[in-house]
């Protein structure tokens, strides 16, 4: 996760990261944080590129259902549009309904659904 965060870091122009804090610095609290990326290959559902795609979005249980969720979404589109984007993706795994429930109230429309398969080519 550390290097995941260095390589997001040293690439601003293809990696955004938003926290939410409550409280001031050095005492602040996170409460949640989005990470947003541009793929420049194909995203399901989408027609155009690049896309910005929604690589993780968090609150804390206690902030959920308080506009946090919303908010850091926002400052995700707003760097998206800077970026030239036309549109937003994101996804989430099939049994997940708290988070595609989410999806829905955050403006997101369902796609498709996909079930992926892989097949082992190493010995044994």
């Amino acid at each position: 996760m550390e290097q995941e965060l260095l390589v997001q870091l040293a690439d601003p122009a293809r990696y955004g990261q938003f926290i939410a804090c409550a409280g001031q610095a050095p005492e602040a609290a996170a409460l949640g944080f989005i990470e947003i990326s541009l793929r420049h290959d194909y995203v399901n559902g989408t027609d155009s590129s690049p896309v910005a795609f929604v690589e993780g979005l968090y609150t804390v249980p206690a902030a959920r259902k308080s506009g946090l969720a919303r908010q850091l979404m926002q400052a995700a589109q707003a760097w998206a549009i800077e970026r030239g984007c036309s549109e937003l993706a994101s996804d989430t795994p099939l049994n997940n309904l708290d988070s595609q429930a989410a999806h829905l109230v955050l403006g997101f429309e369902e796609t498709e659904r996909v079930v992926y398969f892989r097949k082992s080519l190493g010995p044994g």
